[in-house]
């Protein structure tokens, strides 16, 4: 088996003793799909952080999206050639890995850094708990329920900057007339996916989409409320024709040079604004909830620990966990990837105007848990494959295709 964790030798010279001293570091490869500008400034805090203790972070980048990375990341662990630690939304991605005894137990990390009473809403440390065990230290809340407006196109057009979904809508024409697209949208299936989810937070009760995504009720999935859902999906994906980029980042990049009118995605686009050197509230502006409704989810990113035989790699890795949570590093990550902290306890006054939105609503209370924590890898990726096919297929109706969302819904798991 290839060993893909090395151990290397730091040497360290005591400049008043003149004594050399030898000090064992361990490299700890690290796999994850940040890979966009914004999310390589990002991740680069995590490396230089985790470099500081005197270990050493390989970079694992992997290109392509969560989609394209989470199966090489699980194949590898389950095949034997596991990295030092790997990125994957905290949820249910992990749980048959957990099942296998393939994930390093945190629970003594958790325990002795109070993540407990510190980590905030608690359910980003329930989802990485099974039987009363910590196997993740979450990173990052990442909300997808934000509509991203370019004031350059909205000017241009001579309309509006909206306000609101309905006015987002009503505004596509007159930028449509103008040779903007309306709406930016990567041809990918989680990011079609991630739109139909935004769009059922914003448009339909919390009793509803409850019903829907924890109850898992398909008369409610092919209901009235979720038919409103369906319109606006109708509405949304015939706002993107003509947007015809494939990574998410991409399509930001739409909205930033005011090709697009706007981009319903998640917060970590602020890392490619921010990059850009656009200014929140100036350049551009951002709706939570599309303007309909101020909630967000919690989803987000989280950190797993492939069970090793080395006691010097799992130090390492148990090091590396407690890190990922502390002050310093989730205000340095979190202000350049766009997400929100963690934790409630520390000082995020010098973020931008959107994240400000973001804190306040989180600070509030009015959050949802993440579909990745409520439905099962299986009925997720039969969702996306839906949208997919409904998004490239102009002739399928809504009322067809939220006919076979309920379906989905009636066999969830």
């Amino acid at each position: 088996m290839r060993k893909m964790i090395k151990r290397s030798a730091l040497v360290a010279t005591a400049l008043i003793t003149g004594v050399v001293n030898v000090a064992s570091a361990t490299e700890l490869e690290v796999t994850h799909w940040w890979t966009s500008g914004g999310e390589a400034n990002a991740v680069a805090e995590l490396a230089k952080a985790f470099d500081a203790t005197g270990n050493k972070w390989v970079d694992g980048a992997i290109a392509g999206s969560g989609g394209v990375a989470r199966p090489i990341i699980i194949s590898r662990i389950i095949g034997g050639e596991p990295m030092g630690a790997t990125q994957l939304n905290h949820g249910r991605q992990a749980e048959e890995l957990i099942e296998a005894g393939l994930l390093l137990d945190l629970t003594d990390v958790a325990s002795e850094n109070n993540w407990r009473n510190v980590i905030y809403p608690s359910n980003l440390l329930d989802a990485c708990t099974v039987d009363g065990r910590v196997y993740c230290a979450p990173v990052n809340i990442h909300s997808a329920q934000w509509l991203w407006l370019s004031h350059e196109a909205y000017e241009s057009s001579g309309v509006a900057v909206p306000s609101n979904w309905d006015e987002f809508v009503a505004a596509g024409p007159a930028l449509r007339a103008n040779g903007i697209v309306p709406l930016a949208q990567g041809q990918q299936g989680w990011q079609t996916g991630l739109t139909f989810g935004v769009l059922a937070t914003a448009l339909v009760s919390e009793d509803a989409w409850y019903a829907v995504n924890r109850d898992k009720d398909a008369t409610v999935a092919g209901g009235s409320e979720y038919a409103r859902v369906w319109k606006a999906f109708d509405d949304a994906r015939k706002m993107a024709i003509g947007s015809n980029v494939g990574d998410w980042n991409m399509a930001t990049n739409l909205v930033i040079t005011g090709k697009a009118g706007g981009q319903i995605h998640g917060d970590w686009a602020q890392g490619e604004f921010s990059v850009a050197g656009s200014v929140a509230g100036t350049d551009y502006s951002c709706l939570p909830g599309l303007g309909n409704r101020e909630i967000l989810d919690t989803g987000g990113d989280a950190f797993y620990f492939p069970v090793q035989d080395d006691a010097d790699v799992e130090a390492a890795q148990k090091e590396l966990a407690a890190l990922l949570v502390s002050p310093a590093v989730q205000v340095a990550f979190n202000l350049k990837k766009g997400s929100l902290p963690i934790r409630g306890d520390i000082d995020m006054s010098t973020a931008n105007d959107c994240m400000q939105k973001g804190l306040k609503i989180l600070g509030g209370g009015n959050v949802l848990p993440s579909g990745d924590i409520l439905l099962s890898p299986d009925t997720s990726n039969q969702i996306n494959e839906l949208m997919t096919t409904f998004w490239s297929d102009l002739y399928m109706s809504a009322e067809d295709a939220q006919a076979k969302y309920a379906k989905i819904i009636a066999s969830a798991d």
